[in-house]
C-alpha cells in the first residue's frame, strides 16, 4: 500500500500544475475631471506563479471594445514579447524576438506600412509594456530601500529604448489597502522637464493598485498620448478558458474614449 501510494505521488509530482487564469479590472479616468474614459479587461494566465501569457481588451465607456493586447512572457517576463492594437487609429506597436534578436514595430493608419528597428539593450537591462510590473516586484527591496533604480524601456512608437529611473515617492493608502508609490521618469536633464507616470502597488499584495500619466492609448485624434487615472479596485479574481476565447474573438470597432 505504501508503494504505490508513493508511486502516486512521484506520478503528480511529475505532472505540471495547470496553469491559473485570472481576470482584473482596470477603470481609467481623466486625472482632471475623473470622468470615465475606457476599461481595461485583463486575463491573465500563470503557471507556478509566473506570468505566461495576458490578454487585455480596451472598451469604451458605452462598453464597445476598440483595442486588444497579447503578451508573451515565456521567454522574458520582464521584457515580454507583445503586440497591440487599436482600430480607432488603425494603430498598431509591440516588440517581437526572433533568434535572440528584439525587434519593436509600429505601424499607424496614416502612413503605408510596418517601421521597425532592432534593440542592442542587454537583456537583463531591458523593460517592454507590462513587463514593469515584474520589474517593480524584481526591484522591491532596493526600491522600498530608498534606491533609484535605472532600466531601459522599449518604445515602439520612437523604434528604439529610452532610459528611465523608478524611485519610491510615499507609504500611503490606495483604496485602504497599505502602498507603496513609485515614480517612473526619464534619466538625465530629459527628466526634468519630461512628463512621469506614478504608480502605487499594495505593500503586502505588491499588486497594482493605480497608475497615473501617460497611458499606452493615443487621444482619439491620434495626435498625443492619452494621459489617464486608471486604478485598479478589486483583486484578480479565477477565470474560465471561454472567457480567454472570448476576449480573443471579440470583435473590436471604434468608438470614442473623450466623449
Amino acid at each position: 500500500m505504501v508503494t504505490r501510494l508513493l508511486a502516486m505521488a512521484l506520478l503528480l509530482a511529475a505532472v505540471p500544475a495547470q496553469a491559473a487564469l485570472t481576470f482584473e479590472e482596470g477603470v481609467a479616468r481623466d486625472p482632471a475631471s475623473r470622468s470615465l474614459l475606457y476599461r481595461e479587461h485583463h486575463l491573465v494566465r500563470r503557471a507556478d506563479g509566473r506570468p505566461t501569457e495576458r490578454l487585455v481588451v480596451y472598451r469604451c465607456a458605452d462598453g464597445t471594445a476598440f483595442a486588444r493586447k497579447r503578451v508573451d512572457y515565456r521567454r522574458s517576463v520582464q521584457a515580454p514579447e507583445f503586440s497591440f492594437e487599436d482600430v480607432r487609429l488603425g494603430y498598431g506597436e509591440g516588440l517581437r524576438r526572433a533568434q535572440g534578436i528584439d525587434t519593436v514595430w509600429v505601424r499607424d493608419g496614416r502612413s503605408a506600412g510596418e517601421r521597425s528597428a532592432p534593440l542592442d539593450e542587454q537583456a537583463a537591462r531591458l523593460v517592454a509594456d507590462a513587463g514593469f510590473d515584474e520589474f517593480i516586484r524584481q526591484q522591491w527591496k532596493p526600491l522600498v530601500a530608498g534606491q533609484s533604480v535605472p532600466l531601459r524601456f522599449a518604445v515602439p512608437s520612437r523604434l528604439q529604448t529610452l532610459g528611465f529611473k523608478v524611485s519610491r515617492q510615499a507609504s500611503l493608502q490606495v483604496g485602504g489597502e497599505p502602498a507603496e508609490s513609485f515614480r517612473l521618469k526619464l534619466g538625465g536633464l530629459l527628466g526634468w522637464i519630461a512628463p512621469h507616470i506614478d504608480v502605487a502597488y499594495g505593500r503586502d499584495s505588491r499588486r497594482l493598485l493605480r497608475f497615473e500619466g501617460l497611458s499606452n492609448l493615443r487621444t482619439d485624434d491620434g495626435r498625443s498620448q492619452l494621459v489617464a487615472r486608471i486604478e485598479f479596485p478589486a483583486p484578480a479574481v479565477a477565470a474560465a478558458e471561454s472567457q480567454w476565447r472570448q476576449a480573443e474573438r471579440q470583435p473590436l470597432s471604434a468608438c470614442r474614449v473623450r466623449a
